[in-house]
């Protein structure tokens, strides 16, 4: 006969942070301020991806990480903007490379997150529904989600040359099995931490926590990514993303 007197075990809390590795220069944008800090409709980047983090319900926590000597001016700037309320912000240092800054907002994770997103702060316009799309795959049991759009050009494998060179053609990859990842990249935390203690990446560090886990031999899903998830890397990305941002702002009170 079962005991039905003792108290039934509390199901486990799901919940969610997001990192934001901020602490690189951006120098395909040219001189000046780092890319994270560089302004879009008078705002800095780096503020429209917290922002765009924190719109989610589901994410209680955003971890900035900033460039190792400028965690000061990074807090100052978030404390200077207005920002959701309901979902708190912290501030922490990286390291020299975006793998090591991950890892230095993975480890200031409080006990009880479960899943970890990891968003580049130069993709300021990702819509909350992917953000949410993201979310609910990891809480519905998928180790690692990547947000992720088809390519429209066909994409050529090199055998790559120094600058200005011509580059021999090695093989053109079937355009329909391709996809281009964006970020909010979403994961189990055990299995982030778990792939960032066992991976080494050399020189630059990882530029996609996704494959890191994949070299663990987890699998990895894709779900569908969003047009204006864009990484502003160039000037002309800049344009784009400004005309986004004012279309937004036309019609949707943004």
């Amino acid at each position: 006969m079962s005991d039905d007197s003792r108290p039934a075990t509390p199901a486990r809390a799901h919940r969610t942070a997001a990192v934001i590795p901020a602490a690189g220069r951006g120098v395909r944008l040219g001189p000046g301020a780092p890319k994270a800090l560089r302004t879009l409709g008078g705002t800095p980047m780096l503020i429209h991806a917290v922002r765009a983090m924190a719109r989610s319900r589901a994410v209680s926590l955003v971890v900035v990480v900033a460039p190792p000597d400028g965690a000061g001016e990074v807090r100052n700037l978030l404390d200077e903007h207005a920002l959701p309320e309901r979902t708190d912000v912290l501030v922490v240092p990286g390291g020299d490379t975006r793998q090591e800054s991950v890892r230095a907002g993975l480890d200031a994770l409080p006990d009880d997150i479960t899943a970890v997103l990891i968003h580049d702060a130069a993709r300021p316009l990702v819509p909350v529904d992917t953000v949410d799309t993201v979310v609910e795959a990891v809480r519905d049991g998928a180790p690692a989600v990547v947000p992720a759009m088809p390519l429209s050009d066909t994409v050529k494998e090199v055998e790559p040359g120094g600058p200005g060179e011509a580059e021999p053609v090695v093989a053109t990859p079937e355009r329909s099995r391709l996809r281009a990842v964006q970020t909010p990249q979403g994961f189990d935390r055990a299995t982030l931490v778990r792939a960032h203690e066992t991976i080494a990446v050399n020189g630059e560090g990882a530029t996609d926590d996704a494959g890191m886990v994949e070299k663990l031999g987890v699998p990895v899903v894709l779900v569908p990514g969003h047009e204006e998830a864009f990484k502003v890397t160039r000037p002309l990305d800049l344009v784009l993303a400004e005309a986004v941002l004012a279309r937004r702002r036309a019609t949707d009170a943004y």
